[in-house]
C-alpha cells in the first residue's frame, strides 16, 4: 500500500530512525537482492559564480563586477572536461549561476564543443532554476529552449534548485529564484521530450515536517505521470559563509528523513545517499537507511565546498565504503547502466 502524506509526516514527526533505517533497508533490498551499490565518475563545472538570484542560503554566488566573480572560457571548460575523460569519468555536470547577460547560443556552443571532442560523455547538466533564466533571456517558452538544449547535446538534467518545493519556504530562503510550480513545470517539459532527471530535496531549512512531505508529494505526482525522474537525492543545508546561517541539521534527521523517501517514493528507482553533505562515515550508513547509489567520486566541487564543507573521494576509497557496508559496488553511468563491477 503507498504511504499517504499523513503517514509520511508521522514517520517524520515520530518514527524510530532504527526502525525507519530497517523498513527502507528490506525495501531497497526487494527492489536490489544482489545488494549492488553504485556510484558514477563525473566532474563538477561550475562555469560562473556570477548570481542574480542571491539566495541566502548560497556562499557560493558572487555580483557580477566583484572581484573574485569570474566565468570560465569555453577553452577552460574543455581542458575540465578533458581531464574528467583522462580520470575515467562518464559525466559531467555543468551549473553556475544566473549570469545576466549570456544569450541561449553561448550554452548551445558550449554543449555542441563538448559534443564534438568527447561524444560519449554524457552532459547531466543545468538545473530548472538555469533553464528558465535561459527561457526567459532568449524569449523562448520552457519547452523550446529545452529542444534546443537537446538539439546541441544535453542528455538530462540534475534535480538542483529544488530545495523545498513549498512556496512559503522558498520566498523565505531564496525569494527571488523560481517557485515550486515552475521547477515542476521544468521537468515535466523535460520528461515530455524524453529528457529524463534527477529530482532533489535539501532539508534544514527551517521547514515542517509536512512541508517535507509535501515536496515529496509533488515529485511523486509528477514521477505518476512522467516516469522522468531516475533518482531521489536528499542533502542537508550547510549553512557555513552563507546570510541565512543556522544550524547544520543533525545526522539523525537526515537518516531518518532518508528512510523516509525509499519508502515514500515507491515510483522512483533509486535512492542516493549524500556523502558530499554528510561524510563518508554517514555515507556509509545511508546504505543501510535505504540507499542504493552513493552518487559520484565528483572531481571537483565548489558550491559545498564554498559553505565550508569538504570531503574528498576516490573510487578506492568509495568501493571500500561500499564493501565495507556489505553491499558490492559497481560503477554506473548516467541512465545507471552497471561499467564495471569491483
Amino acid at each position: 500500500m503507498r504511504l499517504t502524506p499523513r503517514e509520511g509526516e508521522e514517520m517524520l514527526l515520530h518514527g524510530d530512525p532504527i526502525a525507519l533505517g530497517r523498513l527502507a533497508d528490506a525495501e531497497r533490498h526487494r527492489r536490489y537482492p544482489s545488494d549492488r551499490v553504485t556510484f558514477i565518475i563525473d566532474r563538477n563545472i561550475n562555469y560562473t559564480n556570477v548570481c542574480v538570484n542571491e539566495c541566502r542560503f548560497c556562499a557560493f554566488f558572487r555580483r557580477q563586477g566583484s572581484r573574485d566573480a569570474y566565468l570560465l572560457s569555453y577553452d577552460e571548460i574543455l581542458d575540465k572536461v578533458r581531464e574528467t575523460v583522462a580520470a575515467g569519468g562518464t559525466q559531467v555536470m555543468i551549473q553556475g549561476g544566473l549570469y545576466p547577460d549570456l544569450g541561449l547560443s553561448y550554452y548551445e556552443k558550449m554543449l555542441r564543443l563538448i559534443k564534438r571532442e568527447f561524444p560519449s560523455i554524457a552532459i547531466h547538466s543545468f538545473t530548472a532554476t538555469e533553464i528558465q533564466h535561459f527561457a526567459r533571456q532568449a524569449g523562448l517558452s520552457i519547452l523550446d529552449t529545452l529542444k534546443r538544449l537537446q538539439e546541441a547535446g544535453l542528455d538530462s538534467l540534475p534535480g538542483g534548485g529544488a530545495e523545498i518545493l513549498v512556496d512559503e519556504v522558498r520566498r523565505r530562503v531564496s525569494p527571488k529564484k523560481i517557485m515550486t510550480d515552475d521547477w515542476l513545470h521544468v521537468m515535466e517539459c523535460a520528461h515530455s521530450i524524453g529528457m529524463e532527471s534527477t529530482a532533489t530535496m535539501v532539508i534544514g531549512f527551517g521547514e515542517t515536517m509536512a512541508q517535507r512531505i509535501e515536496h515529496m508529494e509533488k515529485v511523486r505526482r509528477l514521477q505518476d505521470r512522467t516516469g522522468g525522474f531516475r533518482a531521489f537525492i536528499t542533502w542537508t543545508f550547510q549553512p557555513g559563509h552563507t546570510e541565512l546561517g543556522g544550524e547544520k541539521t543533525s545526522g539523525w534527521d537526515y537518516m531518518r528523513t532518508l528512510a523516509v523517501t525509499r519508502l515514500y517514493m515507491d515510483n522512483i528507482a533509486h535512492i542516493q545517499g549524500s556523502w558530499v553533505t554528510q561524510g563518508e562515515r554517514i555515507g556509509q550508513l545511508t546504505l543501510g537507511f535505504g540507499a542504493d547509489d552513493l552518487g559520484s567520486i565528483m572531481l571537483e566541487e565548489n558550491v559545498v565546498r564554498a559553505a565550508g564543507t569538504a570531503y574528498d573521494m576516490s573510487t578506492k576509497k568509495m568501493v571500500h565504503l561500499i564493501e565495507g557496508a556489505g553491499k558490492k559496488a559497481a560503477q554506473r553511468n548516467t541512465e545507471y547502466r552497471i561499467i564495471r563491477e569491483f
